[in-house]
């Protein structure tokens, strides 16, 4: 190879974007999170997580997303959560339409744990080491596995639970949105582009992706609208927010 050729291709290297897999449910926080993961340069490659949950709007709402914010890849992995049940998301447990107190029924067993493992190996795959999860804990539902104890214990467990780790390399698990409000997300999601006409975040959508407008996941969500000063684009059933 002449010098020439060599220059071509070492800047081809230099200028080539670090690859990271971003998790992407369909909804306003993760889709918020690929957009921040694109600003920053990187190479994103979606994954999605098909855990039995109660719709597929989502999962159709993360391919389409994916798409529109021009990740270099999708993909859905199946894994039935159905199969433990414990969640309203999963098992013949009604989803509240009232607030409560404490952890919510809605909570899924091990969901991020397990999400975040199956982004780990996706990621060992790619010869990445960066994963981006849309976690926040601030306007969220009382989840455990969204605070930053929960994403520093696993930041550490990869580099005990891989080869990469073993042979020196150091995983980060990038949390953009964990201590803003959801109002903050929303201006930040609007600042980069984000359609959230195309997100679903509802608990109990319908087959097209419509929000019940009851849910605490709904109530969340226009409440950070409202508080953000932009028009919520969420399609209602009957049009109208609950």
């Amino acid at each position: 190879m002449n010098t020439a050729s060599t220059q071509t291709v070492n800047a081809s290297r230099s200028e080539a974007r670090r690859p990271a897999v971003v998790l992407l449910s369909g909804g306003l926080d993760s889709a918020t999170v690929l957009a921040c993961a694109r600003e920053a340069d990187f190479e994103c490659h979606t994954l999605a997580v098909d855990y039995g949950q109660r719709h597929r709007a989502e999962l159709n709402a993360a391919e389409v997303l994916s798409h529109a914010l021009e990740a270099a890849s999708h993909r859905v992995v199946s894994v039935d959560l159905r199969a433990i049940g414990g969640s309203a998301l999963t098992d013949d447990i009604d989803v509240p339409e009232q607030a409560t107190s404490g952890i919510p029924v809605t909570y899924v067993p091990a969901r991020n744990t397990l999400m975040l493992s199956l982004a780990l190996g996706q990621a060992e795959v790619l010869g990445a080491l960066d994963i981006f999860v849309g976690v926040n804990a601030v306007d969220y539902s009382g989840y455990p596995d969204c605070r930053p104890q929960f994403i520093a214990a696993f930041e550490e467990l990869c580099g005990f639970a891989t080869k990469a780790g073993v042979e020196g390399a150091r995983f980060r698990i990038h949390t953009p949105l964990i201590d803003l409000s959801k109002a903050e997300i929303i201006r930040r999601g609007a600042d980069l582009g984000v359609d959230y006409a195309m997100t679903v975040s509802c608990y109990q959508a319908d087959d097209q992706g419509r929000a019940c407008g009851h849910c605490d996941s709904c109530r969340i969500r226009r409440a950070g609208f409202e508080a953000a000063g932009l028009a919520d684009p969420t399609r209602y059933r009957n049009d109208q927010p609950g």
